[in-house]
């Protein structure tokens, strides 16, 4: 390996790979959110009139290779190992250092692909990656009250209610309330013997 050079992470699950974009993965992406659309945009914010454009992938792509090579975030796009297939993506985003040791989890699947397994496995891939890799402490998640697939997955995954947040996203053009959620490196909560020996 050439000085100067680091190792992208790349995470390994059952079914998937997940990697950083690339600029090849452009044509995919597009045709997988554009078919997807009506799926995703009730949980995610209004889509820019360039959310499609090569351009706009293409700063995605730069940003995440900042992101990554700085520890301020994990951008990973979700693709399926027998046949390639692109499925979705799940970001660690607002990595924070210092005595907070946190990040946050964003994630989408194509509507194809979704009820299959495979975000559950994206996710707990991705949060055994933070703890053990990233030495984080802390991950967090928030969704809309609503939507039951996603609380379910988080719920599924080890994260835990933590309460709601008010007007906390502009969510397909109107600030929403969101539920929170988060999974801790070593849980403790609901133990009754927090602070024995």
């Amino acid at each position: 390996m050439m000085l100067g050079l680091r190792r992208r992470v790349r995470i390994e699950t059952e079914r998937m790979t997940l990697r950083l974009p690339a600029h090849a993965d452009w044509t995919n992406w597009a045709n997988l959110r554009r078919a997807s659309a009506a799926f995703l945009t009730p949980w995610e914010p209004v889509w820019g009139h360039d959310h499609l454009s090569r351009k706009a992938f293409t700063n995605r792509v730069y940003w995440a290779q900042r992101a990554e090579g700085q520890g301020t975030a994990l951008p990973l796009l979700m693709f399926r190992r027998d046949d390639g297939a692109l499925l979705g993506a799940i970001t660690l985003d607002n990595i924070r250092r210092g005595p907070a040791q946190a990040g946050t989890l964003g994630y989408w699947v194509g509507a194809d692909h979704a009820r299959r397994g495979f975000m559950r496995e994206a996710i707990l891939a991705v949060s055994h990656h933070a703890f053990q890799s990233l030495d984080l402490s802390r991950l967090e998640a928030a969704c809309l009250p609503e939507n039951a697939a996603s609380r379910g997955v988080l719920e599924k995954c080890g994260f835990k209610y933590e309460g709601v947040a008010q007007s906390y996203l502009q969510i397909n053009g109107r600030w929403r309330n969101h539920v929170l959620y988060a999974n801790l490196r070593s849980d403790r909560r609901g133990r009754t013997d927090v602070g024995q020996a």
